[in-house]
C-alpha cells in the first residue's frame, strides 16, 4: 500500500504541457531568433500559430503577464516555469493587438483562454508570429522531452513532458 503512495508522489514530478495554440509544432532551433533558437532562455518548442488565441498548456498559476501582453509566465505543480512568447519582436507593439484574459496571480486550468492577439498586425509590424514555449527554469528540471514536428490542436496534443529533479 505504501508503495503505491510513494509512486504517486514520484509521478507528481512529471508534467505534460499541451499545445497552447493550434498550429505547426517545430523544434526551438528553428525559431528565427538566436535568443530562442540557441536556448538562452531555456529549452522548449515553438508553434507557428493557425489561430489567434493562446490557452493554458497546463493547470498552474500565472506568475507573469508582461505589460505589453505578448508574454505570459505560468508555474506548474512540479515547479516548472513556462514562458509563452507570442511572436518575435512583439514587445515593440507596446500591447497593441493583444488582449489579456488573465492577471498575475490567477490560477488557470489547461485550456483556459490567456491572451488573444491580432495575427495580421503581428505579421505587418513585428518580425514573426511564431510562439516559443520555453521552460525558463530548465536547470531545475531533470528531463525535458519535446514532441516531434507535427500539427497540433490547443489543449489536445502534448508538446512537452517535463520532469522535475
Amino acid at each position: 500500500m505504501l508503495g503505491k503512495f510513494f509512486k504517486k508522489k514520484e509521478k507528481d514530478k512529471d508534467i505534460v504541457l499541451y499545445a497552447p495554440v493550434d498550429g505547426e509544432l517545430v523544434p526551438l532551433e528553428e525559431v528565427p531568433d538566436p535568443v530562442f533558437a540557441q536556448k538562452m532562455m531555456g529549452d522548449g518548442v515553438a508553434i507557428h500559430p493557425a489561430n489567434d488565441v493562446v490557452t493554458a498548456p497546463l493547470d498552474g498559476e500565472i506568475i507573469q503577464l508582461s505589460e505589453t501582453k505578448h508574454a505570459i509566465g505560468i508555474r506548474g505543480a512540479n515547479g516548472v516555469e513556462i514562458l509563452i512568447h507570442i511572436g518575435l519582436d512583439t514587445v515593440n507593439l507596446k500591447g497593441e493587438g493583444f488582449t489579456a484574459h488573465i492577471h498575475e496571480g490567477d490560477r488557470v486550468k489547461k485550456g483556459d483562454k490567456l491572451v488573444s492577439f491580432d495575427t495580421k498586425m503581428i505579421e505587418e509590424k513585428a518580425t514573426g508570429t511564431i510562439i516559443p514555449i520555453i521552460i525558463t527554469n530548465t536547470n531545475d528540471m531533470s528531463e525535458i522531452h519535446a514532441e516531434a514536428k507535427q500539427t497540433v490542436a490547443a489543449g489536445e496534443n502534448v508538446i512537452l513532458t517535463v520532469k522535475s529533479k
